[in-house]
């Protein structure tokens, strides 16, 4: 297939692109910017800006399929102020990822596959209080609408989402294995109350080709892996970086995981089981091992 992989610069697009490419597909990456990672910038690259862009010339033409990995999170929202969470949302999400699924319907593009995000399906009760959860489950029920006979679109919600692309740097990583090495100096360490399920990127890029291949239309697949109380995750990430722990539990702002990331709302748990792994054949029990291959590779 020739596959065009949009937010194949990040991490999970990334991971997804070289998979596919590793399977004998034809993918192309399209950002805003090409990649300076040696391995991604090595991927046909396609300048493009699904929110500003309107697409009418022939940009899209000539793909088979589609991967969506760039919908915008709290990383993007402007930190002046000048803009609300529910506008931001709503423009670059709502509308936005739509009108670009419309347009790549239009230019020929015959299979699609949406990354979304697991909360508007394991919380919903956030719908209508929290805006990025909001604004995803929006997204996602509009770009599956769009699905038809000749146009078969899925969405693969993921959890929390752990992975390693060589020479990609990913700020929070680095800062969490040297908070686990004990390296940032006086902060304090505990962990917070909660847990939540993890997924790897490897294993949504095996979910994202199968989908691809064979998924059905219109479904929103919830993909997952290992739940872990933040308790455990984290003293994976001690242990692995030479220094275990054992963390005390407190509900006060954690500086590694703080309350503003977590869109169930401070404090809660959101465990679950799926049968999606088998549906989609991905590989299961990732994280730990991991983990230990993230603290290893900041080790260098």
């Amino acid at each position: 297939m020739k596959v065009l992989v949009v937010g194949g610069t990040g991490l999970i697009g990334g991971d997804i692109a070289l998979y596919l490419a590793s399977r004998g597909h034809h993918v192309t990456i399209m950002a805003r910017k090409p990649s300076v990672v040696p391995c991604l910038a090595a991927l046909p690259f396609m300048q493009g800006d699904y929110v500003n862009d309107s697409f009418e010339d022939e940009r899209l033409s000539g793909f088979d399929a589609l991967v969506f990995a760039a919908a915008a999170d709290i990383r993007a929202l402007p930190i002046d102020g000048s803009v609300s969470p529910e506008a931001f949302y709503s423009e670059v999400n709502d509308r936005a990822v739509p009108r670009f699924f419309a347009a790549a319907r239009d230019a020929g593009i015959a299979r699609a596959v949406y990354i979304g995000t697991f909360y508007p399906q394991v919380a919903p009760e956030r719908i209508g209080l929290c805006p990025y959860v909001t604004s995803r489950h929006h997204t996602d029920t509009a770009v599956r609408a769009l699905s038809s006979a000749t146009f078969n679109v899925c969405s693969l919600n993921a959890p929390f989402v752990l992975g390693q692309i060589e020479g990609l740097d990913i700020p929070h990583i680095g800062a969490l294995v040297a908070y686990a090495k004990g390296q940032l100096g006086d902060l304090p360490v505990f962990a917070p109350p909660g847990g939540t399920n993890h997924i790897s990127a490897h294993s949504i890029s095996v979910a994202t080709l199968a989908a691809l291949e064979e998924g059905e239309s219109g479904k929103a697949y919830l993909v997952g892996d290992e739940n872990m109380s933040w308790k455990h995750y984290l003293e994976l990430w001690f242990a692995a970086a030479g220094n275990p722990q054992e963390l005390a539990v407190k509900e006060d702002e954690h500086p590694m995981l703080p309350s503003v990331i977590m869109f169930a709302g401070a404090g809660a748990t959101v465990h679950y089981e799926t049968d999606a792994s088998e549906e989609l054949g991905y590989p299961r029990q990732q994280i730990a091992g991991l983990i230990k291959q993230v603290v290893d590779s900041y080790s260098i």
